[in-house]
């Protein structure tokens, strides 16, 4: 193995040398010591209020009662059904990804296109579809308009629907990261692998499913657990604005950020919210170490061949 070394000095004449390492630790470590102290301090926090009562040390029985709650088990539910758009994403992404790779004129223009949606600001996001998608929105309007009013629906009023509909609204926005990133890795791949096998036959979809879909599985596995943890612990802003903070109709749209803010401003009940936030961000480092474990395997096995 290669290791860039560097000399900043001697001691008894034989030069003493710092490794590659070792300098990138020396040079993030001030970073690295504000991180820890300000999201250290925070967990450590968090972690000891979840075991509290009003002062007093109770164990697990915060946990207990969030677990046990009915309302935190819906949320953490919804949450579930959030992560079943994740290949819905992922597939859209890198649909969209090799088609602009192969888009010879105006691939800058679709590229920006695409990716404008994800750098909107979320409640933007919520507030336009909020308003395509009342029942006298854009949206119905458009569908009676050519016809279909028959498919017209209360899109955010109707339990049943109200949680796909901003699922939608997730998948619109959250699609342009995983193009830009899909994309960004084909580009960087060797152009001669695509040329041999368009001469040996192969049409778009064998080249892209069997050579290039291989090649970026760790791009796409990166892209897919960032999103899973988006649908977990990252939607709080789309169900606040578009259900005004409700979670509604009824309980329909509650996700488990939304249960934890309500437990600690609504409910004055901080000690169950903090119970609730260890549940979630342990269900986000499950999410990690997994990613880590599976790009380990990809990586082994890439070179294992």
């Amino acid at each position: 193995m290669l290791k860039q070394a560097s000399t900043v000095g001697a001691r008894n004449g034989r030069p003493r040398t710092i490794s590659a390492g070792q300098q990138a630790l020396k040079w993030i470590s001030p970073a690295g010591i504000v991180l820890i102290f300000v999201f250290g301090y925070s967990l450590i926090s968090l972690f000891t209020q979840s075991f509290r009562y009003d002062g007093k040390w109770v164990a697990f029985e915060n946990f207990t009662l969030v677990l046990t709650d009915p309302l935190f088990q819906t949320a953490l539910k919804h949450n579930f059904y959030l992560l079943f758009t994740v290949p819905v994403m992922v597939f859209l992404a890198f649909l969209l990804a090799v088609t602009l790779f192969e888009t010879r004129r105006g691939m800058s223009f679709y590229r920006a296109a695409v990716f404008l949606p994800y750098v909107l600001p979320i409640p933007v996001v919520a507030v336009v579809f909020g308003q395509i998608y009342q029942l006298r929105g854009a949206l119905n309007i458009f569908l009676t308009a050519i016809g279909l009013d028959g498919l017209a629906q209360d899109w955010l009023g109707e339990p049943k629907i109200a949680l796909g509909t901003m699922a939608s609204v997730i998948l619109w926005k959250e699609v342009g990261f995983g193009v830009i990133l899909l994309l960004a890795h084909i580009i960087s791949l060797p152009s001669e692998v695509f040329e041999a096998s368009r001469i040996d036959g192969a049409g778009f979809f064998r080249v892209h499913w069997s050579i290039t879909r291989p090649q970026i599985m760790n791009t796409i596995v990166f892209f897919s657990v960032i999103e899973a943890i988006t649908m977990v612990s990252w939607v709080f802003n789309y169900v606040y604005v578009m259900s005004n903070g409700l979670g509604g109709p009824g309980d329909s749209t509650l996700v488990s950020e939304l249960y934890i803010y309500r437990s600690a401003f609504s409910n004055k009940a901080p000690e169950l919210a903090a119970a609730a936030a260890v549940c979630l961000f342990l269900c986000t480092l499950l999410l990690v170490v997994a990613f880590f474990r599976i790009q380990r395997r990809s990586i082994s096995g890439t070179f294992g061949r």
